[in-house]
């Protein structure tokens, strides 16, 4: 499954336009790698999201092309959160 649709499937991000445009500027990690729009992304891959100071790492736990909005969670794994100010 492409990133992109990943982050907003997951509700990570809220839109797929807001996903790519992350993505696209270098701001999402893949395994340590840094992931584009088209990258794929598959179970038990580590994603790292830099918004701002705050880097958030999940865990992929399941790809489904469509999710409710309570079951959004599940699709993932929080390894480590962003300390809350």
């Amino acid at each position: 499954m492409r990133l992109d649709k990943y982050l907003k499937i997951s509700r990570l991000i809220k839109r797929r336009t807001v996903a790519k445009e992350l993505a696209d500027q270098g701001r999402v990690d893949i395994n340590g790698q840094p992931g584009k729009a088209s990258s794929g992304v598959a179970v038990g891959d580590v994603l790292t999201l830099h918004f701002g100071q705050k880097p958030m790492v999940v865990r992929v736990l399941l790809l489904k092309e469509t999710v409710k909005k309570e079951e959004a969670a599940s699709l993932y794994e929080v390894i480590n959160d962003p300390p809350s100010n």
